[in-house]
């Protein structure tokens, strides 16, 4: 961190009912730094250099190193509440809905992508290898695109939990032998230039081996998602669960070529559709068809191969939870289990004005164990969570729930909803991050308010602000949040769009509706009146995604040179493994004619059709070419 930033500090797995005490051991000299008494503490440095602070807990005394840069290298998107990454004091986001949102949920606006200066925000990746009878780890830093070169420096960190006195460190290499390494080591990177970057980290086993702990799991460079609004997906049978009708169309969403489902929240909750606000964390809806039905989902998802996120809400309880109905009551035990706008009135604080919520304390131990406890149980039944709100709730939890996940399962993946994206959030929390920056911007080249070049600044804004080359996207142009792109934009430009949240690096992600052009945002959808030549598209471009390799998060991408006088058109390139191919976008209303410089097989990858013009290729809507 810098000077004059704010950072939460908390003990991990806390037991409510003993005491916890933060001291500072060591700091530099002209520091005037200390703490009070609370459990859950806040430091704002005042000067650069090293601090040392303890935590006397019951198991004994934990120390925990803080660098501190000086206050110029500060990262200029600072939260807007202490130790938090919100949105207040943001693009002038405060205490008001976006992009017309109302009820629970967030929505995205403009002012998305959370700019940190012209500047840029340096970058670092970490790799390690056994070389002989050491390890090796060999820190890649690197600027943000577009922003002067300049020299970085990287320093290395052993965790404070770990043990490994013995090592060296020499530029961008830290070296130890392995004899020195009798339990698993972890080690941080930070490349410093005019910022300091998010933090890489590895860790190192005593066989020589080294894990990436921010790498996204394997499986996700193959994941495609289907959001599910679960309580408007499907009409039920008479006598049948929610979730049993949802089981009867798992063959429709394998066959429309998607293999990861998100289910909108499925915990009980106080009887609005959404499920957003929660009545008890620890229980499936009864609605829905309770827990065994809910198991028995995720089991049918898995005998097809299919994966299973988790909507986790943990930024708020609603206010129909038994917990809060007590606090109201003035039953002072849990009075202070959520955060107030008025304690005379008892009117609890929330964001955007929501009326049926209630913000949790985090610095209330209590709260913290409830919501850990229900995160363990949940995760033993999915695959991953996305998780709701996550710029609401303190970096450090999310570091806990990263912690207590990947100890069950390192492939388990954790998703963030953070609109404007924080790329803090990243290490050690989140593996994937939903890019609502390019959601933003396709709907601005759909509607024809941005020229379709703008995706190439959407893609580079993500590193702009910091996000490691390893960080996961997932890219979309519709969710449960925001108005349909159909009804935005228009038909003419859903299929390119859809395309491009396919085919730039990221994971795609469809919103159950959009591939039959369904116009309502939230409930019933529509399927009596299915587009069919739409669900056809969509069916042949998720499994066109599927076949290309080069179309995945691993593959590397370009912007390319192509010939249109329509600023609706824009191409570039995927290269992967099996091949290079070139992707035309066109967003407009007319038929293009789009001249390239790099030969093609004029074939269309997901329709069969050759496309080929005297002048180039000729581009309804869009294309995927293979590169000759």
């Amino acid at each position: 961190m810098a000077v004059g930033e704010t950072h939460e500090l908390a003990p991990r797995d806390p037991d409510p009912e003993e005491t916890y005490d933060w001291s500072v051991r060591d700091a530099p000299e002209e520091s005037d730094v200390a703490f009070g008494d609370d459990p859950v503490a806040y430091i704002t440095p005042d000067e650069a250099g090293i601090y040392t602070v303890a935590l006397d807990a019951p198991d004994g005394t934990h120390e925990l190193t803080i660098r501190v840069y000086p206050s110029d290298k500060s990262v200029t998107h600072q939260p807007g509440r202490s130790g938090y990454s919100g949105l207040s004091g943001i693009s002038g986001v405060s205490g008001s809905g976006i992009g017309g949102q109302s009820g629970s949920g967030s929505g995205a606006g403009s002012g998305l992508g959370r700019k940190v200066g012209e500047r840029g925000r340096p970058r670092i990746s970490l790799t390690g290898e056994l070389v002989g009878d050491e390890v090796v780890i060999t820190a890649h830093p690197n600027t943000a695109p577009k922003a002067p070169d300049e020299d970085l420096d990287v320093e290395f960190f052993v965790d404070d939990r770990d043990e490994l006195d013995d090592y060296e460190i020499e530029g961008y290499e830290f070296r130890a032998p392995l004899d020195a390494v009798e339990e698993p080591v972890r080690i941080h990177g930070v490349a410093i230039g005019n910022q300091y970057s998010v933090p890489d980290t590895v860790s190192i086993h005593p066989d020589g081996g080294v894990d990436r702990l921010n790498v996204p799991p394997e499986w996700t460079d193959g994941m495609s998602c289907y959001e599910l609004y679960v309580r408007g997906f499907v009409e039920p049978e008479e006598g049948q669960s929610i979730l049993e009708a949802i089981v009867e169309e798992l063959d429709y969403i394998q066959d429309l070529g998607l293999n990861t489902l998100w289910f909108t929240p499925v915990l009980q909750n106080d009887d609005f559709d959404h499920g957003y606000n929660i009545t008890d964390f620890y229980s499936i809806a009864d609605d829905l068809g309770g827990q065994e039905h809910f198991e028995r989902l995720v089991e049918e998802a898995h005998d097809r191969g299919m994966k299973v996120l988790f909507d986790l809400v943990l930024n708020h309880s609603a206010r129909e939870h038994e917990l809060f109905k007590q606090a109201v009551e003035g039953h002072p035990e849990y009075r202070d289990w959520y955060d107030w706008q008025d304690e005379e009135n008892s009117i609890p604080d929330t964001y955007f004005d929501w009326p049926y919520i209630a913000n949790f304390n985090y610095d209330n131990l209590d709260v913290r164990r409830h919501l850990l406890d229900a995160v363990e149980k949940w995760a033993e039944h999915v695959d991953g969570f996305r998780c709701d709100m996550a710029w609401a709730v303190p970096r450090p939890f999310w570091q806990e729930v990263h912690d207590l996940c990947k100890s069950k399962d390192s492939e388990f993946l954790l998703m963030d909803e953070t609109i404007p994206y924080v790329a803090d959030f990243h290490n050690l929390c989140f593996d994937v991050h939903f890019d609502a920056g390019l959601y933003f911007d396709l709907v601005q080249i759909g509607t024809g308010d941005q020229p379709a070049d703008q995706i190439f600044d959407s893609i580079e804004n993500r590193y702009h602000v910091g996000f490691p080359d390893h960080a996961g996207f997932l890219t979309y142009i519709e969710n449960h949040d925001e108005s349909r792109y159909i009804e935005q934009a228009g038909e003419h430009a859903v299929r390119a769009a859809a395309t491009a949240a396919f085919t730039v690096p990221g994971i795609p992600m469809v919103y159950a509706g959009q591939e039959i052009g369904e116009r309502q945002r939230r409930g019933h959808i529509h399927w009596e009146y299915t587009n069919e030549e739409l669900q056809n598209f969509h069916r042949d471009l998720a499994h066109t995604w599927e076949e290309i390799d080069a179309l995945h998060v691993q593959a590397d991408f370009e912007a390319i040179d192509y010939e249109s006088d329509n600023d609706s058109v824009t191409a570039f390139a995927r290269d992967g493994e099996n091949g290079r191919y070139v992707v035309v976008l066109n967003f407009s209303e007319e038929t293009e004619v789009v001249g390239l410089d790099e030969e093609v097989d004029a074939v269309d990858q997901i329709t069969g059709e050759n496309v080929a013009a005297e002048d180039g290729v000729t581009v309804e809507d869009a294309v995927i070419l293979q590169s000759a």
